[in-house]
C-alpha cells in the first residue's frame, strides 16, 4: 500500500538518513570530488539542518511510504522567487527523491501529483524547480509532467557550480467549461 504524508519534526532521523541515501543514488555520481559530496551531505542533510527546515513554517516536507517503509520523500518551499519565474505566488519544488530500488513502482509520479494538490489547496499558482543537466531522468520526468524550461542555474557543492535547468508549471486548475 502506498502512503504519503506530511512530515512533522518526530521524521527528522528517517528524512535526514533518506535525504542522504536518495541524494548520492541520484546525483553522487555526477560529483566529481567525493570530498565535496561528503561536505555537502553533511551540510544539506545533517540532523540540526533538517529539525531546523521541519520547524520553518514555509517548509513542506511530504513522505511516502510503500507497504510502511518510508522510500521517497518531497520537499516545498513557499515564499521563493527565481528571476524567470514570474509569479509571485508560487512554491519551489525544492527536492523529489524515490529510493532507487522503487523507482520503478512510479513513486515519484504519485509524490509529484501530491505535492500539485496540496500547492494548489494553498493557493499557488505555479511550481518551479531546478534539476542538473545531466540528470536525464529527472529532466525527462519534468517534460512529462508539463514543466517548462525557464533559464539556468547554477548549483554549488562546495563552492564547484553544476549548471542546473529551472523549470516551471502553472498548476492553475482550469475549468475545461470555460471557453
Amino acid at each position: 500500500m502506498i502512503k504519503i504524508k506530511l512530515a512533522y519534526e518526530s521524521d527528522t532521523e528517517v528524512l535526514a538518513l533518506l535525504s542522504r541515501i536518495t541524494y548520492v543514488e541520484s546525483h553522487g555520481h555526477f560529483i566529481e570530488d567525493k570530498d565535496d559530496l561528503a561536505k555537502y551531505l553533511e551540510q544539506a542533510f545533517s540532523i540540526a539542518k533538517t529539525r531546523k527546515n521541519l520547524k520553518d513554517a514555509n517548509i513542506f516536507f511530504y513522505l511516502i511510504y510503500a507497504d510502511e517503509l518510508p522510500v521517497g520523500y518531497a520537499k516545498l518551499v513557499l515564499q521563493t522567487t527565481h528571476k524567470n519565474v514570474p509569479s509571485k505566488n508560487n512554491g519551489q519544488l525544492e527536492k523529489i527523491y524515490v529510493l532507487h530500488d522503487f523507482i520503478p513502482l512510479k513513486l515519484g509520479q504519485k509524490l509529484i501529483n501530491f505535492v500539485e494538490e496540496e500547492a494548489q489547496k494553498m493557493g499557488l499558482d505555479t511550481l518551479w524547480l531546478c534539476t542538473y543537466i545531466k540528470n536525464q531522468r529527472a529532466i525527462r520526468f519534468y517534460q512529462k509532467n508539463k514543466f517548462k524550461n525557464v533559464g539556468a542555474f547554477n548549483f554549488l557543492v562546495n563552492e564547484t557550480p553544476y549548471e542546473n535547468i529551472v523549470f516551471s508549471k502553472n498548476i492553475l486548475i482550469q475549468d475545461e467549461n470555460v471557453e
